[in-house]
This record gives C-alpha cells, sequence and structure tokens, in this order.
C-alpha cells in the first residue's frame, strides 16, 4: 500500500485571513482613506501583515444595520499568527464609523494586490469598448449574407414569372 503525500505539500497552500468590514455611508471618500490607513496600520501593529487592501465601494445592505440602508465596504487581506485578528476586530467594534466587520480564514495562494475596486471598473469599462468597437468592424457573418440571396433570387424569380404571365396574356 503507497501512502498518498499530504495535499498541503503537493500544492503551495497557504493560510491568510480576510476582513470584510462595512462603515457608515455618510462619511466623506478621504475620511474613508484614513479608515482604511488607521486600520491598516494597527493590523502591522498588532503583529499582521497586509497582503491587499481594497475598497469595494458604497453598495445597497441586504437589511438595515444601525439605521443606514447603505454602506462603503473594505476589503483586507492580511497574514499572521491568529492573534492580530482579536485586536483589529475590537478596535473595529469600538469605532463608531464601522457598522459591521467579519473576518474569514482563507487557505490557498495567497491574493495579489489590486487597485481599489473603483479604479479597476473604469478601466474593465474602456477594454470592453474597445472590444465593442472591434466587434463592430468584423465582417458580417457569411451564412447571414448566404440566407438573404436566396430570399431576393425567390423574389427576382417570382417577378420575372409575374411579367411573363402578363406578358402571355
Amino acid at each position: 500500500m503507497s501512502q498518498r503525500p499530504c495535499l498541503k505539500t503537493m500544492t503551495d497552500q497557504q493560510t491568510y485571513y480576510e476582513t470584510m468590514y462595512i462603515l457608515r455611508p455618510d462619511i466623506a471618500e478621504d475620511e474613508v482613506t484614513n479608515h482604511i490607513d488607521k486600520y491598516n496600520k494597527l493590523l502591522e501593529e498588532f503583529g499582521g501583515k497586509i497582503l491587499d487592501s481594497q475598497m469595494r465601494g458604497k453598495r445597497r445592505l441586504a437589511y438595515q444595520i444601525a439605521k443606514h440602508r447603505e454602506g462603503i465596504y473594505v476589503q483586507l487581506s492580511h497574514q499572521g499568527d491568529g492573534q492580530h485578528i482579536f485586536k483589529i476586530e475590537k478596535a473595529m467594534r469600538l469605532g463608531e464609523d464601522v457598522i459591521r466587520y467579519l473576518t474569514v480564514k482563507q487557505e490557498g495562494p495567497l491574493p495579489t494586490p489590486r487597485s481599489s475596486n473603483k479604479d479597476a471598473g473604469q478601466t474593465e469599462k474602456s477594454e470592453n469598448e474597445n472590444a465593442d468597437s472591434k466587434k463592430e468592424t468584423k465582417p458580417k457573418d457569411e451564412s447571414i449574407e448566404q440566407e438573404r440571396k436566396p430570399n431576393t433570387q425567390v423574389a427576382a424569380a417570382k417577378e420575372t414569372s409575374e411579367t411573363k404571365e402578363a406578358s402571355d396574356s
């Protein structure tokens, strides 16, 4: 009987944490970046390593939280020994601007740092517009053209048969 190697040794699996927190919707954008920087610095002070931090933007909540129907979502991916999570969540709990937070333990390849979602959305739009303009310049499908030709030929044949009948009478 052969022993199968452990899955963790076969793949590049690492443990990291993702914290998603929701800020009040009435906060100004510069204050939002201040909050993001504040929690990133706190996380590093508590012994965590920040892998990625993204502002996901203002979204409608599924239900009211503290009389708010919208919230500003922020996603924070980080690594550490696990002791830093309690401290960062305590800071979020005591802060008045965070209305909800959740930390999840993840296993897998580490996330690659990206820019905020608003910037990515703008680049995706421009890429989609470029793709749409390329689609418009493509020639028409030949099968469609072939389908149209027989219809015009049938119409022309009908006209010639009708003119022959009219000339015969």
